[in-house]
């Protein structure tokens, strides 16, 4: 194998679809303003107490511009056409043409949990109410974890390698964090990389629900009347998270292809940190976690004190809050006290393979605009105090370096570093 070429990586442009938006634009402002994006179920019918979650608003896949008919009946796992949408963005954002050159050196890497679970239920219904033979032949594809990718690619002209890294919760992460390590090491010169996640039908929300993953929101509660209040990080009364849906779509560069093309680079992926836990398939782990978090920061080139921001997986739940706490403790000691340390799960929901690129997008955004993002919704725990979640309200912070960490379901967990430039 060829010595890799220890290039760097630079993210030039991205597109972000979520609870709060869209479009970026939208979801931007909002965030900005201290909004969230919840209310109760409207995709589907449910007689779950979890029917509070984070829905893309005004999202009709059929009015997108580049679906045919036929299509539009076929690919019936949204998923697919968010991400073709989200990476036809991404690109135009990022200024980058497709073209004979740019096209076979273009890899595409697009994470998601619970892939076209949509599609496989449509196929159930007309199973059992239809008969066999009224099962889409394109069941199979819609299912298939590489095809919102291939999809992509085939309207947008790229032929480098397409797969979907499947890290649960910390997918688009992993899909980062793969792709700066195929341009660093010279297979790519640019990867479209990130997550995307429909996952809003009946027997998902129950499942959560049932294993006391996500917020009951019953009479009493603040969110029972207010919705927004349903998601609460490192609240006192935080309850479990919010499911949603959305997407987000990094575009990754080599640095010597930005300098060439006359791309504007956002940010610089410096650091990349994964490990897995071996311990529980839920519950996370804080060994693994930790050394998770030293190692991208290691990869960096940095040293803790040099962090300075924490996009937190911040998930809302009583353990997975209370442990990513104790390992930011552990990792940054005192320091973590002058490190603002929110969760943007607070205002979007935990859209599970999408929730990590979702996060990088607004952490960048952020940083290029010299803010941090709010934890909403909050009342002190003090069992965190000392801990810096920017209660509520955006805040002014210019900051060039921060962590952004994604915990998932099976103990795979992977943190990165970035760089404003």
């Amino acid at each position: 194998m060829r010595a890799p070429l220890n290039r760097k990586v630079y993210v030039v442009g991205y597109d972000a679809i979520t609870p709060l938006g869209n479009t970026l634009a939208t979801t931007w402002q909002r965030a900005v303003r201290g909004e969230a994006g919840f209310r109760r179920v409207t995709r589907c019918q449910t007689t779950s107490r979890s029917n509070v979650v984070g829905e893309i608003p005004d999202w009709n896949p059929q009015t997108l511009g580049f679906i045919e008919r036929r299509d539009a009946c076929n690919w019936n796992a949204d998923y697919v056409f968010l991400t073709m949408a989200l990476c036809k963005q991404a690109l135009q954002h990022a200024r980058l043409e497709i073209d004979a050159q740019t096209g076979p050196r273009t890899a595409c890497l697009i994470g998601s949990a619970l892939n076209g679970s949509d599609a496989m239920r449509t196929a159930v219904q007309n199973y059992l109410q239809h008969g066999p033979t009224k099962v889409s032949p394109y069941l199979l594809p819609n299912l298939c974890a590489n095809l919102p990718s291939g999809k992509a690619g085939m309207l947008l002209d790229f032929t480098g390698p397409i797969f979907s890294p499947q890290g649960a919760c910390a997918s688009g992460n992993h899909a980062i964090g793969i792709g700066a390590r195929l341009i660093r090491d010279g297979d790519c010169d640019f990867v479209v990389a990130g997550g995307a996640e429909t996952c809003l039908i009946p027997e998902i929300i129950q499942g959560f629900a049932n294993m006391w993953a996500t917020i009951k929101v019953e009479p009493g509660d603040r969110a029972y009347d207010d919705p927004a209040q349903a998601s609460r990080p490192f609240s006192l009364d935080r309850k479990g998270f919010v499911l949603s849906e959305g997407g987000a779509v990094l575009v990754l560069a080599a640095d010597e292809m930005v300098a060439a093309l006359g791309l504007t680079p956002k940010a610089e992926v410096l650091g990349v940190g994964w490990t897995s836990d071996a311990h529980h398939f839920t519950l996370p782990h804080a060994p693994t976690i930790i050394r998770a978090i030293q190692e991208a920061i290691a990869d960096a080139g940095l040293q803790p004190r040099d962090i300075q921001y924490i996009n937190a997986h911040g998930t809302s739940t009583l353990k997975g809050d209370r442990v990513e706490v104790e390992c930011l403790r552990h990792v940054f000691g005192r320091g973590i006290e002058n490190i603002p340390v929110s969760s943007n799960k607070s205002q979007i929901g935990h859209a599970l393979g999408a929730a990590a690129a979702i996060e990088a997008v607004l952490g960048i955004e952020a940083m290029q605009n010299d803010i941090v993002l709010p934890t909403v919704n909050h009342i002190p725990d003090p069992e965190f105090a000392g801990i810096d979640v920017v209660p509520n309200q955006a805040r002014r912070h210019p900051h060039e370096f921060f962590l952004s960490n994604a915990f998932g379901f099976g103990g795979t967990n992977c943190c990165i570093v970035f760089r404003g430039v």
